[in-house]
């Protein structure tokens, strides 16, 4: 079964940090692309981040670019999503996705998709 899990959402105050984690199973990431998107009430899912199958290029959608760090741990077939200084307009479902094309942060061209996590921000 392929499968994606994602974990680590939370509620957090603004300015905190969190640290999302996406776990693959029934298949290795390491060929992947893999993307972070969200989701937040009355919205349009979005693309955050993704990560080249080599690592070799990382994009962010500027809102987070600074602030967000998307990377890929091999041994664990794992990819991370650190957000730091978060703001109230973070909060949303967050997503992990993995797709075979070159790296992009549109919702069709990914293949496999977790289930969600939610991020809270507020205080």
């Amino acid at each position: 079964q392929v499968q994606l899990v994602e974990s680590g959402g939370g509620l957090v105050q603004p300015g905190g940090s969190l640290r999302l984690s996406c776990a693959a199973s029934g298949f290795t990431l390491d060929f992947y692309t893999i993307g972070w998107f969200r989701q937040g009430p009355g919205k349009e899912r979005e693309g955050v981040a993704c990560i080249s199958s080599g690592d070799r290029n990382t994009y962010y959608i500027d809102s987070v670019k600074g602030r967000f760090t998307i990377s890929r741990d091999r041994a664990n077939n794992t990819v991370y999503l650190e957000m730091r200084s978060l703001k109230p307009e973070d909060t949303a479902v967050y997503f992990c996705a993995a797709s075979l094309s070159g790296p992009a942060m549109l919702v069709r061209t990914y293949d496999y998709w977790g289930q969600g996590t939610q991020v809270t921000v507020s205080s």
